[in-house]
């Protein structure tokens, strides 16, 4: 009878205490998965990071060898046509018939906007695939030149679509690929008015007849090299059509930070030896004969939250150049001096999309100059002598872009060019007519 109790106990216990075991055994189980689980969806998070990561890069990959090769477009055969309108209205403290940059031979369409109310360059663009092997366009601009319309030949060039391994030729008129914003057209630029830099060395902006043969290097980071032979015809060059007349090289790289940052470098050389004639703005007509070099670096670095520009963007940019000239400054008097110039300047700014649509942007400039000759008088005609000045500038602008089509921007510049500081306050818009194709980095 005992031996029946203690059996019967013993399964009454293990039947009250299997539950028990059962759930301990269960909560360890669901322990384990929770903690699987979790171990899981990290491991998903860690590989999907990655694989927008991965994505995101081969995109912009495809992108630049897109624009290298240039593939067959929509309108092949048919060209696209736009048309480009841009109208100033200008004030400013200081008479803009006495602008100057002590120290520099102003030069091409350097110069202030006139004042008032004026029909900027506007542009008329015809492009299109020419065959399976080229791509052409041509750009005219119109401006207003003392109440007359003036019209030229901003750009007229064709380049190859399918030369392999990331070549790429390019020849006949064309802005050069020297610098940043060289090789842009001036209302894609972020503010309304040349960096000094360029208004003293290259006359605003650089132009090539000639050639341009680069180079994408098909590696992981972004690496292009290219070079250029022109005939010399456009400041800061002048002289002979004939024969290569100034050279110019370069080298661009960048790359990504992730997927908010991105960034470009850039190093540039240009080149001419034979300069004949090369005139420039003053009373005295002076012209200068000789060689000139000019050297130069870029940077750019641009953030937007998880690559998408559409909301919150910002780019910071500079550039600086130095310029060498050994030769002889003419004027219209006949007299003449040897001359021996050393000029460089640089610029920054940083532009911020703040919400979509509304950028603002900061922009300082400063140049300096140490020229000589044996006639200072006639450095000083040619505008030559610095007079103790080293030009300086301060920006802000506003601008306004409610679609790609249209553009409102409102500038104030302080310039400090001379002794006699200027209030400059300029209001620009840009309008965009047709069919436009992206602008490069």
């Amino acid at each position: 009878m005992k031996n029946t109790t203690r059996i019967v106990s013993g399964s009454a216990l293990a039947t009250l205490l299997l539950p028990l075991a059962v759930a301990a055994e269960t909560a360890d189980a669901n322990v384990a998965s929770a903690t699987t689980t979790e171990s899981l969806q990290q491991q998903l998070d860690d590989l999907q990071y990655d694989y927008d990561y991965r994505l995101s890069r081969l995109e912009k990959r495809l992108k630049e060898t897109q624009k290298a090769t240039r593939t067959i477009k929509a309108n092949t055969f048919n060209p696209a046509i736009s048309l480009i309108l841009n109208g100033n209205a200008a004030a400013y403290k200081n008479n803009p018939g006495d602008y100057q940059l002590p120290g520099f031979a102003l030069g091409g369409e350097a110069g202030l906007t006139p004042e008032g109310f004026s029909l900027g360059e506007s542009e008329i663009t015809l492009s299109s695939n020419v065959d399976q092997q080229f791509y052409g366009q041509a750009t005219f601009s119109m401006a207003d030149d003392a109440g007359e319309t003036s019209i030229g030949t901003e750009e007229a060039f064709f380049e190859t679509l399918a030369l392999p391994a990331g070549l790429k030729i390019k020849a006949g008129r064309f802005f050069s690929a020297i610098g940043y914003i060289n090789g842009k057209h001036a209302h894609a630029w972020a503010f309304g008015d040349a960096p000094l830099v360029y208004r003293g060395l290259f006359g605003n902006q650089l132009k090539q007849d000639g050639v341009q043969f680069s180079w994408l290097v098909p590696t992981d980071t972004y690496l292009l090299i290219g070079g250029e032979a022109g005939n010399g015809v456009h400041y800061p060059a002048a002289g002979p059509r004939a024969g290569i007349g100034d050279w110019s090289a370069y080298i661009k790289t960048g790359g990504d930070i992730g997927l908010s940052h991105s960034w470009q470098l850039g190093l540039s050389h240009w080149r001419a030896n034979k300069i004949q004639g090369r005139g420039s703005q003053g009373v005295n007509s002076p012209s200068f004969d000789g060689k000139s070099r000019i050297y130069g670096i870029d940077l750019v670095y641009k953030w937007a939250p998880d690559g998408n520009t559409q909301q919150r963007n910002l780019r910071l940019q500079a550039e600086y150049f130095r310029r060498s000239e050994d030769g002889t400054v003419n004027l219209n008097n006949a007299q003449n001096s040897p001359y021996s110039g050393d000029q460089s300047g640089w610029y920054a700014q940083a532009v911020y999309q703040f919400v979509q649509q509304w950028s603002v942007g900061l922009r300082y400039d400063r140049i300096s100059s140490s020229n000589s000759g044996s006639d200072p008088a006639v450095l000083a005609a040619a505008g030559l002598s610095n007079a103790g000045n080293a030009p300086k500038r301060s920006s802000v602008m506003v601008s306004w872009r409610p679609s790609e089509f249209s553009h409102l921007r409102l500038q104030y510049n302080r310039d400090d060019s001379t002794s006699k500081s200027d209030n400059q306050l300029l209001l620009q818009y840009t309008m965009v007519m047709g069919a436009h194709g992206a602008h490069a980095y």
